[in-house]
Parts: structure tokens; C-alpha cells; sequence
């Protein structure tokens, strides 16, 4: 059995720690248009984080939150 030896605030850090990918290597990881993360985010169905000026993340546990397993028949639950 393993014990942690981080502090709890340290463990609440490591957790909440978000995977971040620019808007071209999402689309592409998700086989979806840099057009449509845009959209997604214009509709408020993901968030958008902005680094300065231009640059523009996307948290990847976000999108992978709205996949929808099908069901055999391809209806979804």
C-alpha cells in the first residue's frame, strides 16, 4: 500500500490541474474543425481560456466530457 507523502493542499493542486491544448491540436485530437472548438466555445458548450492577446486553450477533460457513448444500433444512452 502507498501512502502519499503530499499535503492536502498539495493533492488539491495535482487534481485540479487542467489539460490545456491550443485550439489546432484539440481539432485535431478530436477529428472535429478549429471552426467548430470556436463555435462550442461561442455557444458555451466549452470554455475558452485566453493567454494574452491571442493565444486561446481549450481544457482537453472538457471535450472529452462531451463524448456520448453509443449504444449497439447507434442510439445513444
Amino acid at each position: 500500500m502507498s501512502i502519499s507523502k503530499e499535503r492536502p493542499s498539495q493533492m488539491a493542486k495535482a487534481e485540479s490541474r487542467r489539460r490545456m491544448s491550443s485550439l489546432p491540436e484539440a481539432a485535431e485530437q478530436f477529428g472535429v474543425s478549429v471552426k467548430t472548438l470556436r463555435r462550442y466555445i461561442s455557444a458555451g458548450r466549452i470554455t475558452g481560456y485566453r493567454f494574452g492577446p491571442r493565444m486561446l486553450r481549450v481544457d482537453l477533460d472538457e471535450l472529452d466530457a462531451l463524448l456520448l457513448p453509443l449504444a449497439a444500433g447507434g442510439v445513444t444512452k
